[in-house]
């Protein structure tokens, strides 16, 4: 039997990937996101860092404050 990776760990990589860069490509602090998705900017930081296990809630606030469908988020563009 073999031990693999946790899968949400690497999706939580590549959701803050994600966010980062699309956040970035619209010219938004992290502060403008947080204030557009109602919340802390030290919260979208640590959700950047993958520090965070994100709710599938905050998931869907950050993509409507992005203006991107929620699985935009996801989309690993390395495939």
């Amino acid at each position: 039997m073999s031990i693999s990776k946790p899968v949400s760990s690497d999706a939580r990589r590549l959701f803050a990937k994600r966010l980062r860069q699309i956040r970035q490509l619209k010219g938004l602090s992290q502060e403008a996101l947080a204030d557009l998705a109602g919340l802390h900017r030290t919260y979208v930081g640590s959700v950047e860092r993958s520090e965070r296990n994100v709710s599938i809630d905050n998931m869907e606030r950050l993509a409507r404050a992005l203006e991107v469908d929620i699985a935009e988020l996801l989309r690993d563009e390395s495939e």
